[in-house]
């Protein structure tokens, strides 16, 4: 049993035979392919243009997996060994369909580029294992192949997306994820940063104890999380009003609102109390002003005018936590 711990799991590149070479090649091209399906399935609904580009892709590698099976069928018949990528060392290892879904635009061209890559990698490798001259000269074309992926890929970007499409894609890419993740993180750092302020503060000066602002706050951001969280996710669920799965966008919202209420709950950990507080002033200022930034980066938000309105609610928050305390 322990030498069955530390048996390596994994085989080797060269002992693999031919035979096992041209297993590996076919099974890569055939999951190649169902990846780049994978890809258009997802962009065909926004990213129509994008999908037929991997749709040509997966095509190509298909036409290659047709190749290698003949040239198996020619040497060793038709039985084709059950060898894949993944039980040999030194491969990268796929990710599955529903990781993939999440991968933007840009993303998903940086993946096909890597592949291609890699399996470029894979044939000059493998070409040089093999004695049969038929065989090492199929590898080597399939390599070049591979290499000229990337001229193929601009090739079929430029006949499906010219620049126009491309700018156009690349700008609703951007729109979904400002939809999908900004704006439902904005209102929930927004929440969390300036909601909270006035509990902790009143909290802070009412006690003048560290260790009861600390949870004050602490039950005040998570609490404020969980709320922001569950309610951005049920309001809307995306279909009509495009803004993306209710789950990201429930998990940025209530996730950013308990990070915006943490800042400056975190400083009352130090147990001298001015210090603390003057620690979470600090805090809530670089708050307010990464608010004002992201709506000047995303929303198109004059940044005087964000900044004007963000730290004037902050303040007045703040100021209405202290004069509570004092009271």
């Amino acid at each position: 049993m322990l030498l069955g711990l530390f048996r390596p799991s994994k085989r080797p590149f060269t002992s693999l035979s031919e035979q096992e070479i041209l297993a590996i090649a076919i099974a890569a091209e055939e999951d190649d392919s169902r990846i780049y399906l994978a890809y258009a399935d997802t962009l065909r609904p926004h990213y129509p243009e994008s999908a037929k580009v991997f749709e040509d892709m997966a095509e190509v590698e298909d036409t290659h997996r047709k190749t290698l099976i003949d040239m198996h069928r020619r040497r060793f018949g038709e039985r084709i060994p059950l060898i894949r990528r993944e039980h040999v060392r030194g491969f990268y290892e796929r990710k599955p369909d529903w990781l993939r879904k999440n991968l933007s635009l840009d993303a998903m061209r940086d993946e096909a580029e890597a592949m291609e890559q890699q399996a470029y990698n894979f044939y000059v490798e493998a070409a040089k294992q093999v004695s049969d001259a038929s065989t090492r000269q199929l590898l080597g074309d399939l390599a070049l192949a591979e290499q000229g992926h990337e001229d193929v890929a601009r090739m079929l970007g430029e006949k499906h997306t010219p620049e126009e499409v491309k700018h156009e894609e690349n700008a609703q890419a951007r729109r979904q994820f400002v939809l999908t993740y900004v704006q439902p993180g904005l209102a929930g750092l927004m929440d969390g940063s300036v909601s909270t302020l006035a509990p902790i503060f009143a909290a802070a000066f009412a006690t003048q104890q560290t260790w009861q602002t600390f949870l004050v706050g602490l039950s005040a951001s998570v609490g404020a999380g969980i709320s922001m969280g569950f309610t951005e996710a049920a309001h809307d669920d995306g279909k009509i009003s495009g803004r993306g799965s209710p789950i990201k966008r429930g998990l940025a919202c209530g996730i950013m609102t308990a990070l915006g209420g943490l800042g400056h709950a975190l400083p009352y950990l130090i147990p001298h109390f001015w210090t603390a507080t003057i620690t979470a002033a600090v805090v809530v200022f670089f708050e307010l002003w990464a608010i004002a930034f992201i709506q000047n980066k995303y929303m198109e938000t004059p940044f005087l005018r964000a900044a004007f309105q963000v730290v004037l609610g902050g303040s007045l928050v703040l100021g209405a936590g202290i004069l509570i305390g004092n009271g």
